[in-house]
Formats: structure tokens, sequence, C-alpha cells
């Protein structure tokens, strides 16, 4: 079967930067299991996967448009310490939750000083072009309950309640 929109479709992944340093890989450990076009892959991975089937092996290069997008300076922000009093572990790394003029987003603290704290609001790998080498293990017909809750179900359902 070859893999179409709303199909599940099970595969190893290892990703690296135009450096060829390895960012991620699922090789070590379980594959990943998605539904085909419901945008949980960035859109340069989802649109490589159409068409391949089980067994197929491959890379595919996504330019950083169509993986994290652009760098925007302007994401990042120096506030006052005081603006985050009250938040416990302030460390470098430390990912907060932030209201923006677009809704909730996810900040990283990039810089810690006395009175001031630095945050980036691009995702860690914008601006970045990535390399993606893949392996299609499983491509099947997603059930109905799959399609409706949005996620691949294992063995005896998804586990939680809907």
């Amino acid at each position: 079967m070859k893999i179409a929109k709303n199909n599940v479709v099970v595969m190893h992944y290892a990703v690296s930067d135009n450096d060829g340093t390895l960012i991620d890989s699922s090789y070590d450990d379980k594959p990943m299991a998605i539904i085909q076009g419901t945008g949980y892959l960035i859109p340069g991975l989802d649109e490589a996967l159409i068409d391949h089937q089980a067994g197929d092996k491959f890379e595919v290069a996504v330019a950083c448009e169509q993986a994290y997008g652009e760098r925007h300076e302007d994401y990042v922000q120096t506030v006052p310490r005081e603006v985050l009093a009250g938040v416990e572990d302030l460390g470098l790394g430390t990912q907060l939750r932030a209201t923006t003029d677009d809704g909730e987003q996810t900040v990283i603290v990039i810089d810690v000083q006395d009175d001031q704290i630095t945050v980036d609001g691009n995702h860690p790998l914008a601006g970045l072009d990535l390399s993606f080498d893949v392996e299609v293990i499983e491509v099947r017909e997603a059930t109905a309950d799959e399609l409706e809750h949005g996620h691949v179900h294992g063995e005896g359902g998804c586990g939680h309640s809907h």
C-alpha cells in the first residue's frame, strides 16, 4: 500500500542539520507512528512520505520554510526578572508558556542575568535546513477511532478516555 492522506505510517527516522550533526533519531528506540496528513509532521517530511510504501528507505532534504520556518529575531525578548517572579528553576533552557498577540506560545530561556531574563519564542530548529533518513516499516488504513481521535492507537486502543 502506498502512503496517502489518513494512512497510518510507522517509520524510523534520523534528522540532521546542514553540517550533518544528528539532532534526533528513532533508530535506537521505538519507531514513530503517525496519521499521514494530519499536521503531526513538518510539511516537508509529510509531503515526502506520499507514495512511499513499507520497506522503502529514503533521504529527504527539507528547507527551513518547509520545516520549522525562518528565525525571527523579534521573537527574542529581554524582560525584567520581576515579570517572571514566582517561576521556580528559572535557568537556561527552561521552557515557559507566554501569552502573545497570537495566543499561547512556548518560549525558552536563553540568558539569565541578575535583573533580566531573555526568552526566545522561535522553535529551537527554526532557520535550519534539515536532512532526514527515513525507513517506512508499515503502512495501513487508519481506523475510524484513530481518525476521530487524531492519533494512532496501539493494541487495545489508545489507553485513555476522550
